[in-house]
């Protein structure tokens, strides 16, 4: 009786994790069909010849993109690895954080700091001289794509360096291995592992970039696919060469991200690690400092000129304005809702995933989480605003439940990759325990895997509202003068010039992107030990 009675708690994740996870295949194939069906319903030219330089441009900023981030990554988790000093678990904390930080703040930050007006310009104006050319391009898209990624890069790398086993270390410091010795056969052994699926999903995120090529591209020279699907739309209203464009990007994205699906890289919080006990030479000593300094500064620079100047603006006259504050209740009540889906989704899949034991099987159920990837969120605006017209649905009552499911997808990747390792870490280590105790599916979350797992649980939920209330691909298509966001009110008052609302805007999405990614982990954590 106790095998029967345990086995429908397992029985019964599985069936639900995989309910869910064919109804996310099910709606992203409803999403291809209908994009498909749109191009065969319409007439005329379906390619253009623009298509193969949108394809190259893609690839290239992508790719440099992506070789940038992994090298400043990789610097910024060696160094934070090798050096102690006051204020390190801030700085750790500052990473993860850029990690949610939306793209068009990024961008934003990144003018602040490089552009013609910005602080490094500022300086070198006492000095007589400025930096040569302009911020917007494909270098602009480059950088802030590094500072973007570089910085979740690093995250990601600094955990692996930290999980390194102490008897390792001492073993190599006895050894009086030198900075590269201990490299070659300590770091690089960890650190190879993780590099190709992020690479691929560095790839990914870069090849779907909307708002930063938007804000930065500087003309059609530097134009991406996923600019193109948006100007062909918002601008032209031209929906056979925008269907013909998505079909394109959702072909070449499903082809990266195969090498993602094979080991996804963890994103679960290094919370403080600590800094091993390894004395390095005098030189490497002095270069650890100089990489920490000078990555520091392209990585945070950015984000705090963005909190200066929104600060300093005008902000009363941005606060008082009954528009900022409708819509910042919108973007909560999406970032919420996306939020609590977004966990719910992931944690039921994880658990199924947990339950299995075919490599096959957990790669098979897993599959559908990497659905923004392969469908990124402008397509996946396209397809459900193709659906709405073909239904008579005005976008107004659509738009709400279109963001939703988009950010939902958005997060999904991410939460799972902060949830599955822990949970199966739990299952192996106490699945007998709670066998021979007989607990229920409810008692074993409750008593087991509850208490456990609040601070993944936090850190999930946190990455799925910060995504959220950054998204700006769905709302720039589904926005009306009833139903809009933050990052759209951020945008259409930089395209008005009105700068310091638009700075203000800025500073508060990057402030509440902060408090909710350093609060609600150890407050979710706090909250299941006391349960």
């Amino acid at each position: 009786m106790a095998n029967i009675a345990l086995s429908r708690p397992a029985r019964f994740r599985r069936a639900t994790g995989l309910a869910l996870a064919l109804g996310v295949l099910a709606l992203m194939g409803m999403v291809f069909v209908t994009l498909f069906g749109a191009l065969t319903l319409q007439t005329g030219n379906t390619v253009s010849p623009d298509i193969f330089h949108l394809v190259r441009m893609s690839f290239i900023q992508a790719t440099l993109s992506t070789l940038f981030s992994l090298m400043s990554g990789m610097a910024a988790a060696w160094a934070l690895n090798r050096l102690s000093f006051p204020g390190r678990h801030i700085l750790i904390s500052l990473l993860a954080t850029a990690i949610v930080a939306p793209g068009l703040v990024i961008a934003l930050g990144v003018i602040n700091v490089w552009g013609n007006g910005g602080w490094i310009n500022q300086i070198l104006t006492l000095f007589q001289t400025r930096l040569p050319g302009s911020i917007f391009g494909l270098h602009g898209i480059v950088l802030a794509h590094s500072v973007l990624n570089g910085a979740f890069a690093a995250h990601i790398l600094l955990t692996r360096l930290s999980n390194i086993d102490g008897q390792k270390l001492k073993t190599g410091q006895s050894l009086a291995l030198s900075p590269l010795q201990r490299f070659r056969v300590l770091d690089w052994p960890v650190l190879s592992g993780a590099l190709p699926p992020l690479a691929s999903i560095i790839f990914l995120l870069a090849f779907t970039s909307f708002p930063i090529v938007l804000l930065l591209g500087g003309g059609p020279a530097n134009q991406t696919l996923e600019v193109a699907i948006y100007t062909a739309i918002r601008f032209d209203f031209n929906l056979n060469f925008a269907v013909s464009l998505a079909l394109v990007q959702v072909g070449i994205c499903t082809l990266i991200v195969l090498p993602a699906l094979l080991a996804t890289p963890s994103i679960a919080s290094a919370g403080r690690p600590a800094a091993p006990p390894w004395r390095s030479p005098l030189l490497a000593h002095i270069a650890q400092i100089i990489v920490l300094v000078l990555l520091s500064i392209g990585f945070v620079l950015p984000l705090l000129t963005v909190i200066a100047k929104g600060i300093s603006s005008d902000i009363l006259i941005t606060l008082s304005r009954a528009s900022f504050w409708k819509a910042t209740a919108t973007s909560l009540t999406l970032g919420i809702t996306s939020a609590f889906l977004t966990v719910f989704i992931a944690m039921r899949i994880a658990m199924a995933r947990s339950q299995l034991r075919s490599r096959f099987a957990t790669a098979a159920l897993s599959l559908p989480l990497f659905a923004y990837l392969v469908m990124p969120s402008l397509v996946l605006a396209l397809g459900f605003f193709l659906a709405l017209r073909n239904l008579n649905i005005p976008p107004t009552l659509g738009a709400p439940f279109v963001l939703i499911i988009a950010n939902v997808l958005l997060a999904l990747p991410f939460t799972f990759a902060a949830l599955a390792p822990a949970l199966s870490a739990i299952d192996r280590r106490y699945n007998k325990l709670a066998r021979s105790l007989n607990l229920s599916g409810f008692e074993r979350w409750r008593y087991v895997e509850w208490p456990l797992l609040g601070r993944e649980i936090g850190l999930a939920g946190a990455l799925a509202f910060c995504f959220s209330l950054g998204d700006l691909a769905i709302i720039s298509l589904f926005n009306t003068a009833q139903f809009t966001t933050l990052p759209w009110a951020m945008f259409r008052a930089m395209g008005a010039y009105r700068t310091n609302e638009a700075a203000t805007i800025a500073a508060l999405i990057l402030l509440l992107c902060f408090a909710i990614f350093w609060f609600l982990p150890g407050f979710i954590q706090r909250l299941a030990k006391k349960c």
